[in-house]
């Protein structure tokens, strides 16, 4: 068998994380509601003291840095930042 080789051809939305940001965010949310008004458009929640983000794998921690991609179909899923530099580009408008 001899392996092709493959590029992605989708375009992505992606937003890179800031930690302190989103701690001073969550702090001035007053109630659960508020909160997830909030960071539900980012797949964002908060479990046991981290930010995660809701994947269709699963809950995946999010680290000062990653970045919070969007695909074509709405799901979300963190890529740590160097990974993300080596794979996308920012595209042409």
């Amino acid at each position: 068998m001899t392996a092709k080789k493959y590029r992605k051809t989708e375009t992505i939305e992606a937003e890179q994380f800031d930690e302190a940001k989103w701690q001073e965010k969550y702090r001035a949310c007053h109630n659960p509601d508020q909160w997830e008004a909030l960071a539900h458009p980012y797949g964002i929640d908060r479990y046991r003291g981290h930010f995660i983000i809701v994947t269709l794998e699963g809950d995946l921690i999010l680290h000062d840095g990653d970045w919070i991609a969007t695909g074509i179909n709405g799901e979300h899923w963190p890529i740590a930042d160097d990974i993300f530099r080596k794979t996308y580009v920012e595209a042409e408008k």
